[in-house]
């Protein structure tokens, strides 16, 4: 599902483009496969055109320049940091319950892994792990329209279920569970470092990834211990 917000560029199509509309979706689904194989600079509009079956200049046509076409990827696939934030807003914050932060992590980790494993968004979610780790100015403006407001998000959640621990902190722990959760997307060598017991992107995973995350929080971000106040000593009786 593609908002207003997010569509394309539009323009008054020619009866050639009218006639295909199924191309428009096939660029942008070739350039989520290039981009997450090879990288943004390691793909060129002319290596989409040819892996969509388009001409050249139909690329242009929809989507403008190379940085609008990555742009457009991240605009149509919002709906994924979406159903995070949703789930977020069903997880009750309540510092007292010892499985407040649990779901907090659960809510910002298998959204991503489902979408990992499935059809459709298995390039688009390798792409987000293989390209955002890199400050390039095209990567820098996705992060800061779609995915920062969505850290801030959570970053005020988790501060909320750690309330001893600073909001720097616990920025930092956002940090580390990202780069945990980015590393699993991406990283295929767990099958022959297992020796072969484990499989790459394994989506039964999912809970070992939510658990080291939560442990990760908790030991790096430990409440203080409860003060005990200093025992009175009792008065003796006088004979």
């Amino acid at each position: 599902m593609v908002t207003s917000t997010s569509r394309p560029r539009a323009a008054k199509a020619s009866p050639r483009a009218a006639s295909r509309p199924d191309r428009q979706q096939a660029i942008l689904l070739a350039a989520e496969k290039l981009f997450s194989q090879h990288g943004y600079h390691g793909v060129t509009i002319r290596q989409i055109a040819e892996e969509a079956g388009v001409p050249l200049a139909l690329v242009g046509y929809y989507y403008g320049p190379k940085h609008e076409l990555f742009h457009a990827i991240f605009a149509h696939w919002n709906q994924t940091i979406e159903e995070r934030l949703a789930a977020l807003d069903a997880a009750a914050v309540d510092p007292q319950d010892p499985q407040t932060l649990t779901r907090i992590v659960e809510a910002f980790v298998k959204p991503v892994i489902r979408l990992r494993h499935s059809e459709e968004g298995a390039y688009y979610a390798q792409l987000v792990g293989r390209e955002l780790a890199y400050g390039s100015a095209e990567a820098d403006r996705v992060l800061r329209e779609f995915f920062d407001p969505m850290a801030h998000r959570f970053i005020a959640a988790m501060h909320a279920a750690l309330p001893h621990a600073s909001l720097g902190d616990v920025a930092w722990g956002y940090q580390f569970a990202l780069g945990a959760l980015l590393h699993h997307l991406v990283d295929d060598r767990v099958t022959r470092l297992s020796q072969n017991q484990n499989r790459a992107g394994d989506p039964e995973a999912s809970d070992r990834l939510v658990r080291f995350i939560v442990g990760g929080l908790r030991a790096a971000l430990p409440a203080p211990a409860p003060t005990r106040k200093p025992a009175i000593p009792s008065r003796r009786r006088q004979a």
